[in-house]
């Protein structure tokens, strides 16, 4: 049997979701509650990785299992042996050619950065800061040179794996709320440090370094060392995972 299960984590406190040897990362501390639960080993496959210091709203995972348990116990269960910060939202079963990674059509991410002279305190480790005044009209401009399917080799680290840098970005919103400006991106996959990169070069924009036009700029020139350097991870979140509907997947508001 697969089990699907939608997960949320503050990521302040761990070294990213991937499983390391020294066990303090979100993956190897939900495995440990899962095996306690299933009274045998569980290995967990995500539909994507995220870094140190990088939430979740909705990162989704599945793992087989063949015993019998009532999906109370994968949810509530799980969460009486999780640490405050990691939390399962939802369990399903699943039919056994979903795979939370290569049937996902879209992964959603948000970014939160605090624009103000003075560093938050209360949302230390969950929010980006920068404390000089940045445009958002400009920013918006910027963002529209991203749009669609591109190469994103400029907004690639040097470490990553994936087999491709052309993504196609669906959606980049920005908004103002307060003294904060919210980035909300969709795409079919993201590379790694990609949405960090692109959050760095919309300050820069922003804070007047470079015009709009700057965007296109580095997104034609492939090369990342002409690009801002990667911003904070303080702030990112990743969002929603989209799947086909005959899943049947639970739909989180977030």
């Amino acid at each position: 049997m697969r089990i699907a299960l939608g997960v949320e984590y503050d990521g302040c406190q761990f070294f990213g979701w991937q499983s390391q040897a020294d066990g303090h990362t979100v993956q190897d501390t939900l495995q440990v509650a899962l095996n306690s639960i299933a009274s045998k080993p569980v290995t967990l496959i995500a539909a994507g990785r995220t870094d140190t210091g990088v939430h979740a709203l909705e990162q989704v995972v599945h793992f087989d299992i063949n015993i019998e348990r009532p999906l109370s116990a994968w949810v509530r269960g799980v969460n009486a042996l999780l640490p405050k910060n990691i939390a399962v939202l939802w369990a399903q079963p699943v039919p056994d050619e979903f795979h939370a990674r290569f049937s996902a059509q879209a992964r959603s991410y948000r970014y939160l950065l605090i624009n103000r002279p003075v560093r938050s305190a209360v949302q230390h480790g969950r929010a980006g800061w920068f404390h000089t005044p940045l445009d958002v009209e400009q920013m918006r401009e910027a963002a529209q040179y991203l749009l669609g399917e591109h190469d994103f080799s400029a907004f690639r680290a040097s470490e990553c794996q994936a087999k491709t840098p052309i993504k196609n970005l669906a959606q980049l919103d920005i908004q103002k709320q307060g003294d904060t400006i919210i980035f909300d991106l969709t795409a079919n996959a993201f590379l790694h440090h990609m949405v960090r990169n692109i959050i760095g070069c919309l300050v820069y924009v922003g804070k007047g370094k470079h015009p709009p036009q700057w965007m296109k700029e580095v997104l034609e020139s492939r090369v990342r060392s002409l690009a801002a350097p990667t911003f904070a991870p303080d702030g990112l979140y990743l969002r929603r995972i989209t799947y086909d509907a005959k899943w049947g997947l639970p739909q989180i508001a977030v």
